[in-house]
């Protein structure tokens, strides 16, 4: 049995630089105790280019193209905070995602070039669909194997440790404040029960069915609801000049791309509009817009209760991430700055059962990939599912996933290595002790997706062995691990 586990995820680095007592965000800091007169609150912001090379296969479609155009740049971006005692750091990558033993590498290049333990260094990516892998390829990626990085994996893992040290060198004193603003127009749930079940790749039947079409006269309701609300960060300079905002909203992502081109969909969108509401132009260093994948597991910008659109190429992606910036910095100018507040880490790693298939499993598998091909399937992606199915075989017992908790006053961050379903992030956020919480999706290392129990049994796409790959009562475990982390900054 093979425990996968952080490399340097070590409780002594988890430790280092942890304030001793949380105060709420809603104080004013300024008329605070001699011990809060005596530190500077810092904030610095950076971006790093991480376009890949031309050539190589997009992730993130059932036949993975060549990217031939880049349509817009894809980046690593960083927001940096420091209290005097503690630094965090946000990192965010325009990427589908990251697996955990890059993001451990990541994180001791930081700790050997700046000494930030790998606890206070939040690493995801936003999940767009229009990006070269940094997963790895082939076997590596199937099987969460750790044989040695490919050349764009090498490429990241480098340009993720430079953004960093870039937002350190432009750490300069500064004001921060955080607020949430709903914006339920653009999220859907994209899951819908079915009047009759409809069979799947396992020749079984599923009540609800991913992307049902707008035609569909079997759908019924959607099988959840969305999370409707962008949480955000904004720092500025004691002069008030806007140094960065850091978004998050639960979004899976937009897409309407043209083959073969590379883009950071939506999240670049709103990056660069964020900077010109905000009027920075230029300068050095420049302002940095940032938007965070939240729980979107289950989540998308599709209404199939509504009518069809017709959009062009680019042109939804460009309306969604617009509206989102303007309302995002509307609701910016009405909160509440802090000169200082404290800022917290934890890390812990939960450990997971990865899902096997039966005895069953494996032998309809193995006679559907010996079919021929012209024996009409069942359904569409039978053989696709039946080498996920022999491939689970070869996957660890179990795996050992980071998650991260981040106290910045009385804000709370979350992050979970995974595709989140949004009631789980509602349920984090509702049962979290911090005034205002968010989670961080996809943050921290990509396991899969992660749905409920109650949603494991409605069965469906997200819910497939191979596309799901941990126990069925994952969420439950991570939810009561991440409000024990919670609790404990609180605490402290």
């Amino acid at each position: 049995m093979r425990l996968f586990t952080l490399r340097f995820c070590m409780v002594a680095l988890v430790m280092m630089g942890l304030p001793g007592k949380v105060h709420a965000a809603a104080m004013p800091v300024n008329v605070g105790t001699e011990q809060h007169e005596q530190k500077v609150f810092k904030a610095g912001a950076a971006t790093a280019n991480i376009t890949p090379f031309l050539g190589g296969k997009l992730i993130g479609e059932w036949h993975q193209p060549s990217a031939i155009e880049v349509h817009d740049e894809l980046h690593a971006r960083c927001l940096m905070l420091d209290d005097g005692t503690t630094k965090l750091a946000f990192v965010v990558t325009d990427l589908l995602g990251l697996n955990q033993d890059l993001i451990d590498a990541a994180k001791g290049l930081i700790a050997e070039r700046m000494g930030i333990p790998p606890a206070n260094i939040l690493i995801s990516a936003t999940h767009t669909h229009s990006a070269a892998s940094a997963l790895g390829a082939d076997d590596r990626r199937r099987n969460w194997s750790l044989d040695p990085f490919d050349r764009y994996q090498e490429f990241v893992i480098h340009r993720i440790a430079d953004v960093v040290q870039l937002a350190a060198h432009h750490l300069e004193p500064a004001r921060i404040g955080w607020g949430v603003v709903p914006v339920p127009e653009h999220v859907f749930v994209r899951r819908w029960k079915m009047k009759e079940p409809v069979i799947n790749p396992f020749g079984e039947y599923d009540q609800v069915v991913m992307n049902p079409g707008h035609n569909n006269t079997n759908k019924l309701t959607p099988a959840a609801v969305p999370d409707p609300d962008v949480s955000f960060i904004s720092v500025k300079s004691t002069e008030g000049r806007p140094i960065a905002l850091f978004a998050n909203y639960s979004l899976h992502y937009v897409g309407g791309t043209l083959q073969g081109h590379i883009s950071a969909d939506y999240y670049a969108v709103f990056c660069d509009r964020i900077r010109e509401l905000f009027g920075v132009e230029g300068g050095h260093p420049p302002f940095v817009g940032i938007m965070s994948n939240g729980t979107s597991g289950d989540i998308n910008n599709i209404n199939y209760s509504g009518s069809p659109e017709q959009n062009a190429p680019y042109e939804k992606m460009g309306r969604v991430g617009r509206d989102v910036a303007q309302k995002v910095f509307d609701a910016s100018r009405s909160i509440a700055y802090h000169d200082w507040v404290p800022l917290q880490a934890k890390q812990k790693e939960v450990v997971l059962k990865v899902r096997k298939p039966d005895t069953n499993m494996v032998e309809r598998a193995k006679t559907i990939l010996a079919r021929p091909d012209s024996v009409k399937p069942a359904h569409w992606l039978e053989k696709t599912y039946a080498e996920r199915t022999l491939n689970q075989l070869k996957k660890p017992d179990q795996v050992s996933a980071c998650l991260q908790a981040f106290g910045i006053g009385d804000l709370g961050v979350a992050s979970i290595p995974f595709e989140v379903f949004a009631e789980i992030g509602l349920e984090v956020k509702a049962k979290s002790p911090f005034r205002q919480t968010f989670v961080v999706g996809l943050g921290g290392g990509y396991w899969g997706y992660l749905p409920t129990p109650e949603q494991h049994e409605l069965g469906g796409y997200e819910t497939w062995l191979g596309t799901n790959n941990v126990e069925l009562g994952a969420s439950e475990k991570i939810v009561a691990e991440l409000l024990t982390q919670f609790s404990l900054l609180k605490s402290e």
